[in-house]
């Protein structure tokens, strides 16, 4: 079995969807023969034409828009928009559009498309290259949004959203594109069986869409993470020493409230790691949810660990991306109670 990085398992994704249903079709800004900005395109145009694979002008909602059009008429297109701080000028289609368009119809209609978008700090980005806005399109119903961590997880979950019926935000870490990472940012990766960089099937295969992975078993406490937060939190554990349990969400619409549940109810103790901004983040809808259905088993309050709220800054990138030792001190913090 290959090894990949998380670029070659979306690469490989594509390529095998590519080949396996003619009806699938990826664009986006430089996403042909230049392969995207991160390379995760690379090869493809090459391999399936110019009109399965190809560019697209620098128009987020046309893009979106022109995707919509595709998905009602029978095909399955995967649009690229180059970084998700980009998405805002097709928020309106995914919202409005694409988001509604099944209920619209009475089930007559419906988009099954799949936007994919790289996000998140860790390159230097600055404020127009480096946001997290899942919680955005979480809020939205008719839409289903995914981050993987890992590239075994990204191939598989792309292949499920590009198969799915309904339009998918598709949310690619930047961070641990490219390789080992293990939470801090000048540090190698100690050990995950599947971190960054790790064994990849060739072919086809699925990861289910809304169902989340526990990724080291406890008991003491629950992490609650995704994308490249769940490294994050597995440094963070490994260096407190609490035996806290981590969940990699994966689809963070719908919400594997049962996971969440069972092992909140466990543990007493839960932890919500996310890197976008505190107010209104998706750490506070993870936090509502264990409240309600745990609340009588919660041995302290819930603890969030996230970005400030302020723009993504680019001189003091480490300062803003929440750390393992700031993951570390709210274990602590919850261990105390």
């Amino acid at each position: 079995m290959p090894t990949m990085n998380m670029v070659q398992a979306l690469n490989s994704a594509m390529d095998v969807m590519l080949s396996r249903d003619p009806n699938v079709v990826v664009f986006g800004e430089d996403v042909g023969y230049f392969g995207g900005v991160f390379r995760c395109t690379a090869g493809l145009q090459q391999k399936h034409g110019v009109t399965r694979v190809f560019d697209t002008p620098i128009c987020e909602g046309g893009i979106i828009a022109t995707a919509i059009g595709m998905g009602v008429y029978g095909l399955r297109p995967v649009a690229e928009v180059q970084f998700a701080d980009y998405i805002l000028p097709a928020f309106d289609q995914l919202v409005s559009e694409a988001s509604r368009l099944r209920y619209r119809s009475g089930g007559e209609f419906w988009a099954p498309i799949t936007v994919r978008a790289p996000c998140g700090g860790g390159i230097f980005g600055g404020q127009t290259h480096s946001q997290s806005p899942e919680a955005i399109f979480t809020h939205v119903s008719g839409l289903k949004t995914v981050m993987p961590s890992n590239p075994y997880d990204a191939k598989g979950l792309l292949i499920s959203a590009i198969e799915d019926d309904d339009p998918v935000i598709f949310l690619e870490p930047k961070r641990i594109y490219n390789g080992p990472f293990d939470g801090h940012h000048d540090r190698p990766l100690t050990s995950w069986a599947r971190h960054p960089q790790s064994e990849v099937p060739e072919g086809y295969y699925q990861v289910p869409l809304g169902k989340a992975a526990v990724v080291r078993e406890g008991s003491a406490a629950t992490v609650l993470a995704y994308g490249t937060m769940v490294h994050v939190a597995l440094a963070a554990v490994a260096e407190s020493g609490v035996d806290a349990e981590v969940i990699d969400m994966r689809t963070l619409f719908p919400i594997d409230v049962d996971t969440i549940e069972a092992s909140v109810k466990k543990t007493g103790r839960c932890v919500v790691v996310h890197e976008a901004s505190r107010t209104s983040g998706y750490g506070a809808e993870l936090i509502t949810l264990v409240q309600e259905r745990c609340f009588y088993h919660l041995e302290a309050p819930p603890q969030r660990v996230t970005g400030w709220d302020t723009p993504y800054p680019h001189a003091f990138e480490w300062h803003y991306f929440p750390g393992p030792d700031r993951v570390r001190q709210a274990l602590l913090r919850v261990m105390e109670d």
